[in-house]
This record gives C-alpha cells, structure tokens and sequence, in this order.
C-alpha cells in the first residue's frame, strides 16, 4: 500500500485552472482543480510540465500555497525575467486552461498542525510553503502562536500583504514582521536593510521558547538567517530550511 501511495504522486495528473489571481506586479496565483488529488501536508511541493505542439517540454518545482482541502491547490509562482516556465504561468495562463502537476512532493520541510510555538522566515517568494502554514493553521483551528519574519524588498513585492494584514487583525496569535532590504514605507521606523538578529529575537520569540522553525528563500538568504537563529541559541535540529535559486529548478 505505501509503495502505491508513492507511485500515485509520481503520477502526472491533468488540472483545470479555476482562477489566477495577481499578487504582486510580477506574481499570480494559480487555483486548480486536480481531479484525485492524494491530498497534500502543508510546505510540499509539486512538479509542473509544460509541453509544447513539437513535443517539448519543460518542467519545475513550485511550493504550495494553500492549505490542504479536497481537490483545490493553489500555487503562486513569481515570474523570473528570463525564466522558461514562469512568464507562461504568470502571464499567459487563464483559467479553464489545463496543467499537468505530479506530487505532492517533499516530507521534511512541512507542519503538521500542533501547539507548539513556530517561528516562520521568509525571504522573497519563500513566504508560498510559509503562507500554506499559516492557513492550515487557521484552517485546523489549532491555535498555536505563530510569527512570520517576512523580508522583501519593498512593500509592493510583498505576497499575500492584505491577506496577512486582515488574519493578524483578526487573530492574537499570529504575528507578521517585515525586514525591507530597498525599501520602506512612509515612516517606517526602521532603514532598509538585510535581515539581522534583532528581528529573529523579538520579546516572546527567543530561543529559550523552543519553536518549530521554517526558513524558506534563496540559498544566500537561508544561509544567513539559519546562522543568526543558531548564533541566537536555537537547536539546530528545530530548523528546518528549504532553499531555492539557478540550482534549484524553480523559473
């Protein structure tokens, strides 16, 4: 039985677009209906193929956004200036359109809705496997406090910002902070800059808490922020990172 279970997420499954929705200038989400979709854990990822009239085809990893729920996954995918399969997804494709996905993928690098505290970092469009988290929690109705360290260049790169802004508002156990690397918003306190310790290290959020921890972003962005949560005091074995970049198959 496990062995069918693996096959069946090796198994490129046809998709109906159902909606695409613009995040940013240069990102969309894409809802889909996957026909027999096995069902998915928050942080995993799917394969999506593209093939061409000739006969060619291209394919690349993209994180899963929603929570788990049925048939529906939802991807955001940032378009890359000279990727091959992002401009197509998040420019060209429309709903009622069809794609092929194969997963979900990945075991690791995923929540499983508990009370322990869980500490979320994010760099760039390393906030997608974050973002399923952060639903799935309110999804579940699990409770558990969550901080999401969110660093962007500048606020109109942000994904999901309304989103965020509405389920803080809403919800005393979520918190969002934002590291601006370009920059800001009108009277934001802090300059621009590189994420550093003392966003890692806000009151309540020390190491002595004991949090599950997710980084998530390009290699460079995950290196740093693993470093300073260590250097912070946090067991290596509560970090948990996924890294993205050229070598990474994302475009």
């Amino acid at each position: 039985m496990a062995g069918a279970a693996v096959l069946g997420r090796l198994t490129w499954r046809a998709s109906t677009v159902t909606s695409v929705r613009d995040e940013t200038a240069t990102a969309r989400t894409i809802a889909l209906d996957v026909p027999g979709w096995p069902g998915h854990r928050a942080g995993q990822h799917v394969d999506v193929r593209l093939t061409a009239a000739d006969g060619y085809s291209a394919q690349r990893s993209y994180s899963i956004a929603s929570a788990p729920g049925g048939d529906h996954v939802e991807l955001t995918v940032q378009r890359l200036a000279d990727g091959e399969v992002s401009p197509y997804l998040a420019q060209v494709l429309a709903a009622g359109d069809l794609l092929e996905l194969r997963g979900p993928i990945g075991g690791w690098f995923v929540w499983e809705p508990a009370p322990t505290p869980v500490l979320l970092v994010a760099g760039g469009s390393g906030v997608v496997p974050l973002m399923a988290m952060v639903r799935t929690r309110a999804a579940t109705g699990t409770g558990a406090p969550f901080r999401l360290v969110y660093s962007v260049r500048g606020p109109g790169d942000a994904l999901y910002a309304a989103e965020l802004a509405e389920r803080q508002r809403g919800d005393d156990g979520l918190h969002v902070a934002y590291v601006y690397t370009r920059t800001t918003p009108p009277g934001w306190p802090v300059p621009p800059g590189r994420i550093g310790a003392g966003a890692l290290t806000a009151p309540g959020w020390t190491a002595d808490r004991t949090p599950a921890v997710f980084v998530c972003g390009p290699t460079g962005f995950v290196e740093t922020a693993a470093n300073l949560l260590v250097n912070a005091g946090h067991n290596p074995r509560d970090i948990k990172t996924e890294r993205f970049g050229p070598s990474g198959g994302q475009s």
